[in-house]
């Protein structure tokens, strides 16, 4: 009798030890997901000039980060290409500053809404409220594709209709770029207006102001073209600045998914 009842108080202790140990993880993957690593954004000391020279004093405090992620693509060299950028921001915008090397430029297709991914561009992946989750056909987050035109085009729903559509955003973002007589060292400078998931086009729609501690998604790649058959170019590679635990081995989600954007934080 009193060894029947032992056991069951064991296995009792046991199942509240149990349960006790799986609470513990849950609470402690909660605490980590609040707790999650962002990226520190610095604010700009002074006016930035959106002119690909970037002799503000802002720039100098701002760390380089890395575009070395291959995403699509193989065999890529150094000489091909090499990117990195800085991110600033005020209340009125992000400012990015890029410098790539690329040896070949390549733009054929001339309208901003036919085959813009398969030209020399930079993609900016932005979600302005850090949220994550799917934004292919939506406006949950942008990818937007700027051009060698500097043209800014992206895929989204318009006022008519519910349905996804290719639109230039330029009004989002402005930006410059010049290249080295001397080297095949590229500079961008871009100047990248933050909207929320209720943006429409020609809803009169106001960029977000910005303040300490929003907490945003942000990533950056960049399209490189270094052929043209028949006289159109593709794709050759595709490198990003933040890795991305791929799908099947597919790791070109950021058009699909802010959940793979860098978290970011404006300090």
């Amino acid at each position: 009798m009193h060894s029947f009842t032992l056991s069951k108080a064991l296995q009792k202790s046991r199942s509240v030890i149990k349960i006790g140990f799986a609470f513990s993880i849950t609470i402690s993957a909660w605490a980590c997901a609040q707790t999650q690593v962002r990226t520190p954004i610095l604010q700009a000391t002074e006016t930035i000039t959106v002119d690909a020279i970037s002799d503000e004093k802002a720039w100098q405090l701002a760390q380089w980060r890395q575009v070395d992620q291959l995403l699509l693509g193989e065999n890529l060299e150094a000489e091909d290409f090499t990117g990195r950028y800085k991110l600033l921001w005020d209340t009125a915008a992000l400012y990015m500053l890029l410098e790539i090397t690329d040896d070949v430029l390549i733009d054929t297709h001339p309208d901003p809404l036919i085959k813009y991914w398969d030209d020399d561009c930079v993609e900016i992946f932005v979600d302005e409220d850090g949220s994550g989750g799917n934004h292919q056909f939506t406006f949950n987050a942008f990818a937007y594709h700027v051009g060698l035109d500097r043209n800014v085009s992206d895929m989204g729903p318009t006022l008519k209709s519910t349905d996804s559509t290719v639109q230039t955003y330029n009004e989002h973002i402005q930006s410059q770029w010049t290249r080295s007589p001397q080297t095949q060292v590229i500079t961008w400078e871009l100047k990248i207006s933050l909207f929320d998931d209720t943006f429409l086009p020609g809803a009169d729609a106001k960029p977000t102001k910005l303040s300490r501690n929003k907490e945003i998604g942000f990533m950056l790649a960049y399209c490189d073209a270094d052929k043209a058959v028949n006289g159109e170019s593709t794709r050759e590679h595709f490198i990003g600045s933040y890795p991305i635990e791929g799908i099947n081995g597919n790791k070109d989600l950021g058009y699909i998914d802010a959940s793979v954007f860098e978290p970011m934080i404006l300090k």
